[in-house]
Parts: C-alpha cells; structure tokens; sequence
C-alpha cells in the first residue's frame, strides 16, 4: 500500500508533492512560451487533477491548468460519497453499475483508504413505505452486495446488507420518528472524508511524479496543440505547447470546444448543525415520497455538521462558476425530511447550502419531438471525444468513477498523437496520504488529522511543536486547527483565504463559521512570504 513517495508516519511530506505559491511561479515560467509538454491538461477538478495523475505515471510530461484552484467547481459539491453502483443496477444500467463499485474498491481498498470509508446507512421503513417498496429495496441493497461481490471488494471493506428492527433502527437513527416505524435496512457504501481532499491528493500525487498543477491559469483558446492562456494572478498572457491536449472542464467544457453539449444538473445540499438532529451513528436514506428509486440523504459529517441532500433538477443558461441554491430546493429536502423525522427540522436551522452542477452529456437530438430526458434519467456515463482539432474531451460520469474517466481519456490522447506510453497503473497508485487501516491507526497524531491526511497526519501535528498555538481550534466547535491552515499554504497549493476556508477545509460551508475564521486565514496566508 505504502509508496515511496508516501513514508509512513514521516514528519515531512511526501517527496516532490508539495505545491507552493514558489513551485506554482517557476513551473509556469517554464511552461508558458517554452518547449512543448506531451500533454495539457485543462480542469482541475476530481478529473483532470485524475487526468494529470494519469498522464505522469505513464512518464509523460504534463501541465495541468485551471483558471480558479483546484476542485473549484463540481468536485467540491458533491454528497462526498464513493458510491457502489447500486442506483444504475436499478435504471438497468450494468456497466456503469459494475464500474462504480470497482473504482470503490479501487479507492477503499489501494489509492485511498485513508480518506475513503464504509459508511453505514439505514433506510426507514416508516408509514410512507410500502411493503412492496421496502421488499424492492432490499432486494436492491442485496444486488448492490453482488456489485460488491462481482469487484472483489473485500467483506471486511464493506459489511453485508441486513434487516433491522424498529428498536434497532431507532438506536443507530435516534432522531426517527418512532410512530408506525415497522424497522428498518442496514446497507453500506463508501464515504469519502471530504472531496476536495481527494482532488487536492489526486493533484499532489501527480506532481510528485513531475506533473506541473498550475491554478489561476485560465485557457482562453484551445487547439490541437496547444493553448493562449492567461495567469489570473499578473493578467499576463501566453502560450502553452502541447502534442496533445485533453479538455477536463466539467459543466463548462462546451466552452472551449465546439460541439460539446452539456446538459447541467443542480445538485443542492443543506447543512445543519449535529445538536439539531442529535447523534446519528449512521446515515439515512429517506425515500421520496411519489418515487420508486430516489432518496435524501442525512449524512453526518463528525465535525459538527450534517448535510441532506440532494436534489436533482436541470439547469438552463449560462453556468455559473459558483451555482446559487434556490428557495424551491431547500423547501423540497425539508420536506422530505419531515416525512421521517421525529425532530422539526425549519428554515431557520439551515445554515448553509451549496450546489453543484453534474456535467451530464446531453444526448438528445437537437432537433426532435417531445419533451427531453429528465437530469435524473440521463446516464452517468461517461465519454471521450476528440474534437477535428484532436482536443480530447472527457464529460460525464460521476466522482466516483474520476480515476477511470482519467484513464479513458489518457487512453484516447495518446492513440489518437501516438504518444509513447503504456498502460495506465493508477488502480495501483497510491495517492498521497495512503496507507493501510492498521498503519494509519497506530500513527502518533490526532484521529481527525489522520481522516484528513493519513499518513501525513505526524507532519500537519508537527507544526505545534514549531508554534503551539498552531494546535489550536480555528473555530471553537469544529476540530480543523491552525496547522492545517498553514500546511495548506506550504504544502497544498493555497494562495488566499478563499483556498483554505472553502476548499483546503469545508469551514466556508457555514457562512457565520467563515466569517469568524477569517482572521486565522489571513494569518495563515502570511505563510507566502516564508
């Protein structure tokens, strides 16, 4: 499991991953105007941070580029789930199915253990719920065991579906409301510790293996062989050479490249506060009222906060960079969740929400009767295209299956220039942080530290003993310290507030906790000038 690149309890990071405001300004004084790379990369979201990681295990030499930071947009939106496949056995879609529990057991069990868990969940069988429902979703709960079964992903990795009984049910889902609850079923997928961290890991991998990761680089123009792009940071622009480019954009691809046709779907999600709903040691499955095969989630998030989630409704005109969440959305997951709970959840104990926007190809003939697919039906496929230019463009699928978006997408760019590269040995890379549960158990630091960084976890706690107040609570009530702050500008690739409240840690989720964390940021920030 271990790597290299990834010592065990060292107190250091892994060699050659740290990405600074430094390392940032020479390799893009290399890349822009000099020789050209064998590929670009453009996004740097779960994709293309997955994009260059790939490309740089091959021995390719690359630059990866986004105008904003890394996991910006839609991969710091999402439910922060490593989801099985069990959705699209039920849409019959078998090969997305099997790819998603795959790449699970890809990450649980090699790439990222330390940063992907089992997570329990517990569906309700509460007045609302037919016998015939709760039958179908147990049968659906044991096919998704199957999925499990079929990628050999380990039992201890991930425990058996079961039936529970109402006083079960209430023990793991306190906050139920107990009146006509006939019990409930237990069943199991991955949770990630935060999705932003794997991208920020996915990203640290690749430059440890020589991939330049260049944020606040905008693509203004992309050809078969290049792009003019912009630093966002001086205003200055230039051109980056490339023998092939690869368009990891997301919702925003079609941007760039003629012909893409993106089809965003809003994800919302609420957050609340833990005491509100009080102590969940699992998560929930709510079904929706009127649907046969969709749920809201209750998922506790062990800082101090839960989200529920989520929705799925189209997205019509331009995109923006960050998605507003709308009334309608935040009225419809409340409701939902009043079918269940014995605790009022109301408007007032929102306190915060955020978007995301599913980058799903749209498929539908541009000139056609009847009304289009809705979001919710369209496939989680994922494609690559190459555009005339030789742009190859990867859209679609899901956080889940990034690593094998990654590969196809390499896979297609090195055919279609005839790159000199092999296969790609990322499902067994792994990223930084990585090591076995029982390594990562006896480390001497902090149990949230090492969710959060794993083998790593030694080195962030080390910087107390540089400055003790750096082991103290950034916001009194959630447990990121002010040594992580200042790992993120040493380590991780920060270069404002912004970086560290909203991606490097989820404190900006709550716009009342970012306002006091601030002033620590800002602290933090003065790191640059170390």
């Amino acid at each position: 499991m271990t790597s290299p690149t990834s010592p065990v309890g060292a107190a250091h990071p892994a060699p050659g991953s740290s990405l600074t405001a430094a390392r940032r300004a020479r390799d893009l004084a290399r890349t822009v105007g000099g020789p050209p790379v064998d590929v670009l990369v453009v996004g740097l979201g779960a994709t293309g941070a997955g994009v260059a990681l790939d490309a740089a295990a091959r021995g390719l030499t690359v630059a990866a580029v986004d105008s904003h930071d890394l996991a910006f947009g839609t991969s710091r939106w999402s439910s922060k789930l490593i989801h099985g496949g069990l959705r699209y056995l039920a849409s019959a879609q078998l090969d997305v199915a099997h790819e998603s529990a795959v790449e699970r057991g890809v990450l649980m069990e090699r790439t990222a253990p330390h940063l992907v868990r089992a997570q329990p969940f517990v569906l309700p069988l509460t007045p609302l719920v037919s016998r015939g429902q709760g039958a179908l979703a147990w049968a659906g709960f044991r096919a998704g065991d199957g999925l499990r079964l079929a990628a050999r992903t380990a039992r201890a990795t991930l425990p058996a579906p079961r039936r529970l009984s109402a006083v079960e049910t209430r023990h793991l889902a306190p906050a139920l409301r107990p009146t006509g609850l006939r019990g409930g079923l237990l069943s199991w997928d991955g949770r990630l510790t935060d999705d932003a961290r794997l991208v920020t890991a996915v990203a640290r991998t690749a430059a440890a293996r020589g991939a330049r990761i260049l944020t606040r680089v905008r693509a203004l123009e992309l050809t078969g062989s290049g792009a003019r792009i912009r630093d966002e940071l001086t205003g200055e622009e230039g051109e980056i050479r490339a023998r092939a480019v690869i368009n990891a954009c997301g919702v925003w691809a079609g941007g760039l490249v003629d012909g893409i046709r993106i089809r965003p779907s809003r994800g919302t999600h609420l957050v609340l506060r833990s005491e509100r709903l009080g102590p969940l040691p699992a998560g929930l499955h709510v079904p929706v009222p009127g649907e046969t095969n969709r749920f809201v989630l209750v998922l506790p998030q062990g800082d101090g906060r839960v989200y529920v989630g989520l929705t799925d409704e189209p997205v019509d005109g331009d995109v923006p960079d960050v998605p507003e969440v709308p009334e309608t959305d935040i009225g419809f997951l409340l409701d939902v969740l009043g079918t269940a709970l014995d605790v009022p959840v109301h408007r007032d104990d929102v306190v915060g929400a955020f978007a995301g926007l599913r980058p799903l190809l749209d498929t539908t003939p541009e000139t056609g009767s009847g009304a289009a697919p809705r979001t919710a039906d369209i496939s989680r496929r994922h494609a690559v295209l190459t555009s005339p230019e030789g742009v190859t463009t990867v859209v679609g699928g899901k956080l889940t299956t990034y690593r094998r978006m990654a590969e196809d997408a390499v896979d297609s760019a090195v055919a279609t220039h005839r790159l000199g590269a092999g296969p790609s040995p990322t499902a067994s890379v792994p990223l930084v942080g990585a090591a076995p549960p029982h390594r990562l158990t006896a480390l001497p630091a902090p149990r949230h530290l090492i969710r959060r960084y794993g083998s790593e976890a030694p080195a962030v706690h080390a910087l107390g003993a540089e400055n003790p107040d750096l082991r103290e609570q950034v916001l009194e009530g959630h447990p990121v310290t002010r040594a992580e702050l200042v790992w993120a500008v040493r380590h991780e690739g920060a270069l404002d507030e912004a970086d560290l409240l909203d991606r490097r840690t989820r404190i900006g989720l709550v716009p009342d906790d970012r306002a006091m964390a601030l002033k620590a940021a800002r602290e933090a920030m003065g790191e640059l000038a170390v």
